[in-house]
């Protein structure tokens, strides 16, 4: 189910400022090499998270789910002088592919960690003031729970995904992804604790904001 029209998003992406070289790269390369390119933030997206990450000037970034390192490399672009981003993915192929992609980047910002987040978050010795969720949607609210405490106050949370494909909107589906997605938005909404906003965007973002 295609979420935004196409000529839209085709319409969107041609009023804004396009990809640098490098990111043009990680795209050209995901689309031709990889089967589940479909999960690459992209143009549009990508340029969202820059933005964001400009707006806040965040310090440290945690990002959950490298893929091929295309959203790192976006969000990474608003850190101060002395920032680091921490990108942490499951696979081993696509953690080194982004690696490439990262040391190309001549950033030196971004610091890649390989292996199970719910392993290696609670010995991340860190305080995060944007943290970007775009892992396995099952672990969704377990992410959630091990990154809030961690999270300075008035620091943002984005958690993408948030529409699955559209299946979000059969509360009656059997799909376990789409079931979880519904269940951490339902889980976000009801928590006092937090400032959010839901943004149609690609496939869905949550906005989340520490009061």
């Amino acid at each position: 189910m295609d979420i935004i029209d196409p000529a839209i998003q085709a319409y969107a992406e041609k009023y804004t400022s396009p990809e640098d070289a490098l990111l043009a790269e990680v795209s050209a390369f995901t689309h031709a090499h990889h089967k589940e390119h479909h999960m690459l933030s992209g143009h549009l997206q990508g340029k969202f998270l820059e933005m964001i990450s400009w707006m806040i000037r965040p310090r440290r970034i945690l990002e959950i789910g490298t893929f091929t390192g295309y959203s790192a490399l976006c969000l990474a672009k608003g850190l101060t002088p002395d920032g680091e981003l921490h990108t942490i993915e499951l696979r081993e192929a696509d953690s080194a592919k982004a690696r490439e992609f990262f040391n190309a980047s001549l950033t030196g910002k971004i610091i890649s960690h390989t292996g199970n987040a719910l392993e290696l978050l609670p010995v991340m010795n860190e305080t995060w003031d944007l943290v970007f969720i775009d892992a396995d949607k099952v672990s969704y609210i377990e992410y959630f729970k091990l990154v809030l405490p961690r999270v300075r106050q008035n620091g943002f949370i984005l958690a993408d995904n948030v529409f699955f494909h559209g299946q979000v909107l059969d509360e009656q589906t059997n799909n376990k992804n789409a079931r979880a997605m519904r269940a951490f938005s339902e889980y976000i909404s009801e928590r006092q604790d937090i400032d959010k906003v839901m943004i149609t965007i690609r496939d869905g973002l949550y906005l989340i904001r520490k009061l």
